[in-house]
């Protein structure tokens, strides 16, 4: 056996790597094994937004938290984290409503936000169209993160500082169970040994157990995103989420005038059609991302959504964006797609096999805002460790 540790983790990616990084903080021997160069997938294909205040009551509460461990890893070592704040545009009186529903359900749960008006949302950010915004809830506590920069420099930062054993360009081919542990065989023919072993990557997951996988209740969305040119002299702060962003983030649901408002919308349009929310945020080089979309399948079909990019889509995000934002240049540079996958019926999917292998995986959308805050909680359970983090 080439070398043993408390814990292996399969799969590099934001879920696993912070993990990692709370094994690492209770004094724990890790291996991170990855099966490419770097991360490929959901991790380095979103916004970058870490927005607990678009999660419900319980995953706020692990958004919050991650927005702390963001925060002090940020004064340890550079990962790109930026806190800037994120507003929520409300474009009509149902969506003022909205926000104001929301604003109530933070003060009782101690989590800061702000309505502003129009002239205030206006002040805040430049190019914004008067005749669109009604009314802002801006959350100060809110960070931004380049996302293929946060997860490259947070390994680095595991590998050099917190002494994580990081094997990429490594594929996982089997685990099997001991009476005290888990033996990991990869490709190249290496053999691991850990007390425990968790599988955060859904590809691995499908990999080492098929049947179980064609089994769960996962689902895969595909997500288009655009990003523009950068913009001279133009600065827009923290995340900019809109009206449809208002109508399809899960903390809305439990205001109590969504569900009469969501009953009144088309549901043949064609936002709704393919999940369409207005987002802008920008990058540090000054360009603005834009997005996004949402179409689904189930994850044992996830090839049946296709690799090419709609360009109908990326119209219709292009035109409903210039009625909310007057940027210097709608030219865009970059298209792409990301994938993450999600379960259907819970949270995310756990499953444990033979007491010492762990699968989470299926986090969708919440994985850069809540796995910080997840994995501090998940890796004490695994551990048999009971104390959780302080709630708030």
């Amino acid at each position: 056996m080439n070398k043993k540790y408390d814990l292996i983790i399969v799969g590099g990616g934001v879920l696993g790597a912070f993990h990692a990084y709370h094994a690492l903080e209770l004094g724990l021997s890790v291996a991170l094994i990855e099966k490419d160069r770097q991360p490929q997938h959901a991790t380095v294909r979103n916004f970058g937004q870490v927005v607990p205040s678009g999660m419900n009551t319980k995953w706020q509460l692990y958004g919050r938290e991650s927005l702390r461990i963001y925060k002090e890893i940020q004064n340890r070592f550079d990962i790109s984290v930026r806190q800037n704040g994120s507003v929520y545009l409300a474009s009509n009186e149902a969506e003022v409503q909205l926000l104001e529903e929301l604003r109530c359900i933070n003060q009782k749960n101690g989590y800061a936000s702000q309505l502003l008006s129009t002239r205030e949302c206006l002040e805040r950010y430049p190019g914004l169209k008067p005749e669109y915004v009604k009314a802002g809830l801006f959350f100060p506590e809110e960070v931004t993160v380049e996302p293929r920069v946060m997860i490259g420099r947070l390994l680095a930062y595991l590998v050099g500082d917190k002494g994580l054993d990081y094997y990429n360009d490594t594929l996982v081919l089997n685990c099997t169970a001991l009476t005290d542990g888990v033996e990991v065989h990869t490709a190249a023919g290496a053999i691991f040994y850990a007390a425990k072993v968790i599988i955060c990557s859904g590809a691995a997951f499908k990999t080492l157990y098929p049947a179980l996988f064609a089994g769960s209740d996962l689902e895969v969305s595909k997500l288009q995103m655009l990003q523009t040119v950068p913009q001279k002299g133009y600065v827009l702060n923290g995340s900019i989420l809109t009206g449809l962003s208002i109508r399809r983030y899960e903390a809305f649901y439990e205001c109590s005038s969504f569900a009469n408002i969501q009953s009144k919308e088309d549901p043949g349009s064609f936002e709704k059609k393919w999940g369409i929310h207005i987002l802008f945020k920008q990058a540090t080089d000054g360009s603005v991302i834009i997005g996004d979309s949402h179409e689904y399948a189930d994850a044992a079909n996830a090839d049946a959504l296709g690799f090419d990019l709609r360009a109908d889509i990326d119209a219709f995000m292009i035109a409903e964006a210039k009625k909310i934002i007057e940027l210097p240049s709608y030219e865009i540079q970059h298209r792409w797609y990301g994938i993450y996958s999600q379960c259907k019926r819970q949270d995310l999917f756990q499953h444990t096999i033979d007491k010492h292998i762990h699968i989470v995986t299926g986090i969708g959308g919440k994985g850069m805002t809540g796995s910080a805050g997840f994995s501090k909680e998940h890796i004490k359970q695994v551990f048999n460790l009971n104390e959780k983090y302080e709630q708030y």
